[in-house]
């Protein structure tokens, strides 16, 4: 008599559930910084095909944006000057340090919210870290703001002689400015800052808009109120001269002192042109970066994996 089996078939076991959580670490987001920072032959060869690429066949090429800027800055630079009742030898450089300055903020701002979005692309079938995409664009910036320096310059020789011996920006200011000299060397880490702000604007703006598409088309709308809420075409030295004593106190000094654009705009122009300034500006700035490359850092720990499939 044939005995039948009685064996039972083999139970099948559930695979253990993946650990998403172990992707979520802070060690993960410096580890994406660190790889991206030691890549620097591959953003630093990005960043400038992207110069290339933008002006081939162009005979002046990236001069192109310093010849437009210095047309706008010196031509604003006249016009505000008789507006406002100040020297043109002192008001010209005020302008064009400003946008400068202005002009790298804003393109940190603009071009950071869409880096990831213009790189689909490369973040979907290019395994590198995130942060590479964030130098690349730093380091395309950095490169349009060297070239628009050129402008500073040659204003900075047309009215040095003036600007070398303490100013008034405006006829009836108070405050007299000190003049260029070894103060203005200021300007180098205030710019080694910049960068370090720029680095964390395109990464933290640029993971929310892959998300939430709306953030650059609200930047752009915006762009140009903060460009006239930010003291560029105008100082505070015109409120100070048109107020007098009130000028310090009041609704009217909100409209500079809660705007960070103006504090990191200070640090920077107000050496290039031997301006004076508050240590406060520092303090701002310095406060600023610490809170935006946590926030960064928060945002880079929990989300660096999905924007490939935001993207």
């Amino acid at each position: 008599m044939q005995q039948t089996s009685t064996t039972e078939p083999p139970v099948r076991t559930q695979p253990a559930a993946v650990d998403t959580d172990k992707s979520r670490t802070f060690r993960r987001a410096f580890a994406d910084i660190g790889a991206g920072l030691r890549t620097r032959q591959l953003w630093s060869h990005l960043g400038w095909q992207d110069i290339r690429q933008r002006y081939r066949r162009s005979t002046l090429g990236p001069l192109w944006i310093t010849l437009s800027m210095g047309i706008t800055a010196i031509g604003l630079g006249l016009l505000y000057s008789q507006l406002f009742g100040a020297p043109i030898s002192a008001y010209v450089p005020y302008i064009t340090a400003g946008f400068l300055t202005w002009n790298f903020i804003m393109s940190s701002l603009k071009e950071g919210s869409n880096t990831f979005i213009r790189n689909a692309g490369l973040v979907k079938h290019l395994p590198s870290p995130l942060t590479v995409y964030a130098l690349r664009t730093t380091w395309r910036l950095s490169i349009i703001f060297l070239h628009n320096l050129v402008i500073y310059v040659i204003v900075i020789a047309v009215f040095f002689t003036s600007l070398n011996e303490p100013y008034k920006l405006v006829d009836n200011a108070k405050d007299v400015h000190p003049g260029l000299g070894w103060y203005s060397l200021l300007a180098i880490p205030a710019l080694a800052i910049f960068l370090i702000n720029s680095v964390w604007v395109v990464l933290l703006f640029g993971i929310i808009s892959t998300r939430f598409r709306d953030v650059p088309q609200f930047i752009d709308s915006i762009s140009s109120l903060l460009f006239f809420m930010t003291p560029i075409v105008w100082s505070v030295d015109t409120l100070a001269a048109k107020f007098g004593e009130g000028a310090d106190t009041g609704p009217r000094t909100l409209i500079y002192q809660l705007n960070p654009m103006y504090h990191f705009l200070q640090i920077v122009r107000a050496p290039l042109i031997g301006g004076e300034q508050s240590w406060h500006h520092w303090w701002i700035v310095l406060s600023v970066t610490v809170i935006g490359w946590c926030l960064t850092l928060v945002v880079l720990r929990n989300y660096r994996a999905r924007v490939s499939y935001w993207v």
